[in-house]
């Protein structure tokens, strides 16, 4: 009410637009975030006051598609280029866009912001719907940038569309005019080859994939686990130990509501992973018994 009445008193114009910036004051100064003179904050628009508030974020983003994948390459290269980088990551995402860790991190990004990708293919397999979130972070002013193709981050792409032709205030300029429009839409076309080109190479391996398949197939070769064979992985070894110390099934103390959330896992998983310990456990009771 202070400030409302601060900008009354001093006949601020346009005062439909300082009603976002004051509930931007109120989370400010309820939180201590800024300590800026009323009168200096006023005098500045919505977005000034939002990045006094909140300063810009370089987030790093990592996805692999299965689960041969190793996914500390990708963390790694980016670290090394941006340390101070907050990573999201997506395991075992296949061509699927609804990913939550980037999803969650979209909510996140904020005009300012930067998000840094390994590579072009980590941010989209489908070329399509990769450069219309290209095109769509851009127009927000969110910066992107690709460590294995530099040339279509956004500040490459922002200076080719910026940068043109200089004009001579004579006839000419009709054909300069044609000449600089060429050049932003080449600029563009540049982003979409770079899309359509990952996804090639994706679909390609795939294929080559596919063949590998048949042909082991054709020649009598297994192609998978053996049926009723168990994958082992860290994540199931993990809540293993978690469901061995802790469920009241194996001597814990903690009901299976309780040991699914402690052990991070869904509920089909934790059963599927009980059912296998208690028949290890079966199995080897029974052949100290044919010892016996």
């Amino acid at each position: 009410m202070c400030v409302q009445k601060w900008i009354n008193a001093n006949r601020v114009p346009n005062v439909t637009i300082y009603d976002k910036v004051l509930k931007v004051l109120i989370i400010c100064i309820k939180y201590h975030i800024i300590k800026v003179p009323i009168h200096t904050l006023v005098s500045l628009g919505t977005m000034e006051i939002i990045f006094m508030a909140r300063k810009a974020i370089t987030f790093g983003y990592c996805r692999v598609s299965t689960p041969r994948q190793k996914i500390g390459r990708q963390i790694n290269n980016i670290m090394a280029a941006y340390p101070d980088a907050i990573i999201y990551q997506d395991e075992f995402t296949g061509t699927r866009m609804d990913r939550p860790a980037f999803q969650n991190m979209m909510k996140q990004v904020k005009s300012g912001d930067t998000i840094v990708f390994d590579e072009v293919s980590r941010m989209s397999r489908n070329a399509e719907e990769g450069y219309a979130l290209y095109e769509d972070l851009y127009e927000k002013g969110v910066d992107l940038v690709f460590l294995k193709e530099p040339h279509i981050s956004t500040s490459v792409y922002r200076e080719a569309l910026n940068t043109g032709v200089p004009l001579t205030g004579t006839d000419i300029d009709d054909i300069l005019n044609g000449v600089n429009a060429y050049l932003k839409r080449l600029a563009r076309k540049q982003i979409e080859l770079a899309f359509q080109s990952a996804q090639q190479e994706i679909d390609y391996l795939h294929k080559r994939t596919s063949e590998g398949v048949r042909r082991a197939q054709a020649n009598g070769k297994r192609v998978g686990c053996e049926p009723g064979r168990k994958l082992t992985t860290k994540k199931s070894i993990e809540a293993k130990a978690v469901i061995r110390k802790w469920s009241k099934t194996f001597g814990g103390s903690m009901k299976d509501t309780e040991c699914i959330k402690l052990a991070g896992i869904s509920r089909n998983t934790y059963y599927k992973y009980k059912r296998e310990m208690l028949l290890e456990i079966n199995e080897l009771v029974s052949s100290k018994f044919l010892y016996l």
